[in-house]
């Protein structure tokens, strides 16, 4: 599909990846919704590519339903969807101070697994209404996994179940959005320059950089936004996880 022209929301866009994308996909001619929890960091974002800015969290069913229906009225049908939207958190599930608490677990997972299915399902809805592009084409999901989802540390077993699950619901998804003409594509990072990095602890952080086969350095957002403009453009790419992460593979801890 192509994306000069089209609608596209970005979730998480007020800062990292998101932000990267937003910006990457705006200069592709894309106009852009930025979705953020932060309010003054969504409207940073907008404000520089010429987008609007919405403020909610991605869990909250009622109001990104509401926050896609703005979308709707502000923009026009919404094409693309890149969810970049997630928290990180590190601790072991059982530690110096006993169990890990249950309601940390569940936060993570809320917010990553729980926030990609809402944004799945309102704007899948919102592009099966749409009316269909050239091919039968209505729309692209791009969402965020983890390279923690295939090989999760340990400390990270709440952030590697809730992204496990993200890649686990592409393909599924993506049989069913067919019928729509909606693909389905999900990205698993590896280590990038981005504020969630800075939740892990400097050992992790350590250990991970060291494991980088080539190019041995982080990514860089825009690499994972450039990712993000393929799988929107490339039509027979679905129900696929991608790796990014120069050929990295996470160690136990």
């Amino acid at each position: 599909m192509e994306i000069a022209g089209r609608v596209a929301i970005v979730t998480g866009g007020g800062s990292g990846l998101g932000a990267a994308t937003a910006e990457y996909l705006a200069a592709r001619g894309a106009r852009v919704a930025v979705f953020d929890i932060a309010a003054a960091a969504a409207q940073a974002t907008a404000t520089r590519i010429g987008g609007i800015a919405i403020t909610g969290d991605v869990s909250d069913g009622p109001g990104m339903e509401a926050a896609v229906a703005e979308v709707g009225e502000r923009l026009g049908p919404p094409r693309i969807l890149a969810h970049c939207a997630g928290i990180g958190t590190a601790a072991r599930v059982v530690g110096r101070d006993g169990p890990m608490p249950l309601e940390a677990f569940e936060r993570v997972v809320r917010v990553n697994l729980v926030g990609t299915f809402n944004m799945i399902r309102l704007v899948g809805a919102a592009m099966a209404a749409a009316e269909p592009l050239d091919g039968g084409e209505r729309g692209v999901i791009v969402t965020t996994a983890s390279v923690a989802a295939f090989e999760g540390q340990i400390g990270q077993a709440a952030y590697a179940a809730s992204k496990a699950g993200i890649a686990a619901m592409t393909l599924p998804v993506a049989r069913e959005f067919a019928r729509f003409g909606v693909r389905v594509v999900g990205i698993a990072p590896g280590l990038f320059a981005t504020p969630l990095l800075g939740e892990l602890p400097e050992e992790a952080r350590r250990s991970i950089a060291a494991s980088i086969p080539f190019p041995s350095r982080l990514g860089a957002p825009e690499e994972f936004a450039a990712l993000v403009a393929h799988a929107i453009e490339n039509r027979f790419l679905n129900g696929e996880v991608i790796r990014l992460d120069g050929a990295m593979r996470l160690s136990a801890k």
